[in-house]
């Protein structure tokens, strides 16, 4: 007996379905029906360096490869994970011998590109600029932020979306019917089993195709996958989430806009979302703060304190109860009056100190505890508030002496800042009636 005999290891089946043209292509309508854009360039022959800019598992790879079989050209692919500018190098050199011997282009597809650092991104750009390649990139990162300008200017961005319900169906019903798929077992899918399928699967068609693998591996021939059986192969299936990349901002982004427009069940959606995909609940914990200053601020300042409270119920008592929270922090800020008043105060007051610079404090507003500070002036002419009637100096002034009074602060007409902006108003009616006092610098 041959102990190191085996069997040949089968394709996957999400390999197996791999589409041979586009027209089994599943997905990226927008993109590929009659009239689109991309179907449009490709019938008319009119290739071109293109970035693929989406998800996982939504066919970013196989419709490379499929415009390269649409085109006739020779397909070369290099993983921005292993590869470096030798191999980039080395298809250079097969697209020229390509191009010399037999007369065909070469796409030259990068999977993962934005992992590429400047310098290799740049080695592609002379010879994407003299035709010798047609470079296809696939990226699941935001373009803008990873990739670089040079190459940005030469290639054009196709967004790939998640696979939706029709699309995945569609993978489903391939997978059990074709023989190079699952035909051979006569399995079924039944409407229940499917929608939890879909939900597992979050838009990622490799993905659904794999869960489905493994199903029919524990299925009888001819029988109907089992719910149950699907239950303890998904467990707690994780719907995307990736910590520092686009689903993260994006899904952060869209909690921070609810909140601000007052939807209170958006907001609980989207941070439900973010709890499900596996997000830190303290890292969301320590936004709602910060949007609590931002987009409430003294419109009503128990906001922050809430906030801050259920910031320390999180890291004091984990999930679930600091999630609860946190939720109810959420409802709270996104119901609550808004004013983003302190906060484009306080960015207009450190862009004016920037740009100022080092302006000194007026001699009446600097402390005086010794005898030569007292000699040189510190603290001369200070009107004490307290000595003054309801506490207010009217006409002192607080600024550097080279630096016109502003105002910052400017309260909305809601909430609290209702009250305060009546308050500064009559301060403000203080200060006309009262000559301003300037001191000489």
């Amino acid at each position: 007996m041959d102990l190191f005999r085996s069997e040949p290891v089968a394709q996957p089946l999400a390999a197996r379905l791999r589409p041979s043209n586009l027209d089994e292509y599943v997905g990226q309508e927008h993109l590929l029906a009659r009239g689109k854009p991309l179907r449009e360039a490709l019938e008319q022959g009119a290739l071109h360096s293109m970035i693929f800019w989406g998800p996982p598992g939504v066919g970013k790879t196989t419709l490379a490869r499929l415009l390269a079989q649409f085109c006739d050209a020779h397909f070369e692919t290099v993983s921005a994970v292993l590869a470096g500018v030798k191999e980039i190098r080395q298809a250079v050199e097969v697209a020229k011998q390509q191009a010399a011997q037999y007369g065909r282009r070469t796409i030259l597809f990068v999977d993962e590109v934005h992992r590429f650092n400047k310098s290799q991104q740049d080695a592609f750009l002379p010879y994407v600029e003299d035709g010798t390649l047609i470079f296809i990139g696939a990226t699941t990162e935001n373009p803008s932020f990873e990739l670089n300008n040079a190459l940005l200017s030469r290639a054009r961005v196709y967004v790939l979306k998640s696979l939706d319900e029709p699309a995945l169906r569609k993978l489903v019903d391939r997978a059990l019917s074709e023989e190079r798929g699952l035909g051979q077992h006569n399995l079924r899918v039944g409407d229940e089993a499917f929608k939890m399928l879909m939900a597992a699967a979050d838009g990622d068609g490799r993905r659904m195709l794999n869960f489905l693998e493994n199903a029919s591996d524990l299925a009888e021939d001819g029988s109907e996958i089992a719910v149950e059986l699907l239950q303890s192969l998904l467990g707690d299936s994780r719907r995307r989430f990736d910590k520092g990349g686009e689903a993260f901002y994006d899904q952060i982004s869209a909690l921070h806009k609810s909140v601000r427009g007052s939807n209170p069940d958006a907001a609980l959606y989207w941070f439900a979302r973010m709890l499900d995909g596996g997000c830190d609940p303290l890292y969301i914990a320590r936004r709602v703060v910060r949007m609590a200053s931002e987009d409430i601020g003294n419109a009503d300042p128990r906001a922050l304190s809430l906030c801050l409270s259920a910031w320390d119920v999180q890291e004091r008592l984990g999930s679930p109860e600091g999630e609860l929270a946190v939720a109810q922090a959420i409802t709270y800020i996104a119901c609550a009056p808004k004013s983003n008043a302190v906060y484009m105060g306080f960015k207009t007051a450190l862009r004016e100190a920037a740009e100022h610079g080092s302006l000194e404090v007026p001699l009446h507003l600097r402390n005086a505890p010794t005898k030569l500070m007292k000699q040189l002036g510190y603290g001369d002419e200070y009107r004490y508030a307290h000595d003054e009637p309801d506490a207010y100096a009217a006409g002192e002034d607080y600024f550097p002496d080279q630096l016109e009074p502003r105002q910052y602060y400017q309260p909305v007409p809601r909430g609290l800042e209702l009250k305060i902006g009546e308050k500064l108003r009559h301060l403000a009616e203080l200060d006309r009636s009262s000559p301003r006092q300037r001191r000489k610098p």
